[in-house]
């Protein structure tokens, strides 16, 4: 069985008090805020003496390292794999090759390569391969042939 609730007594409302009337009094003077000083400036490190300059580039370094076989395509960080897209010329396993980008330059020798998750001795024009790398290798990096 419900139980009922009881009624709340209603409030009677009072009317609303009026402040008092205040007095005037004489103005006082404006107060100045205070003034903020600058916290001390912290001690500059000494300058340390500029760093060498790195020698001028010649246009031997400058030049391809070899022939342009490819391009990186994708690169697999947990793996190290890099995916590469071959332009021209056959890879084989043991060619050594040369990787160049923007922040890439390394050569290796190629240990295996993979189509399809699959174990290939050579690749050839268009095929998209797979290639265990030692360094970090960044889409849009050349492939060259050395």
């Amino acid at each position: 069985m419900a139980v009922r609730k009881k009624a709340k007594p209603k409030r009677k409302k009072t009317p609303a008090k009026r402040p008092a009337a205040r007095k005037k009094l004489a103005k006082k003077p404006a107060r100045r805020a205070p003034v903020r000083r600058a916290a001390p400036a912290a001690r500059k490190p000494a300058a340390r003496p500029a760093a060498p300059r790195p020698a001028p580039v010649s246009p031997e370094s400058m030049a391809p390292p070899g022939e342009r076989i490819g391009v990186v395509t994708h690169y697999f960080s947990h793996l190290s794999v890099a995916v590469v897209k071959l332009e021209s010329a056959r890879l084989r396993v043991g060619d050594t090759i040369h990787i160049r980008g923007h922040t890439t330059d390394f050569k290796q020798r190629i240990d295996s390569l993979q189509v399809n998750h699959a174990s290939v001795q050579e690749v050839g024009p268009g095929d998209d391969f797979g290639l265990k790398v030692r360094e970090h290798a960044r889409e849009h990096d050349i492939v060259y042939k050395v």
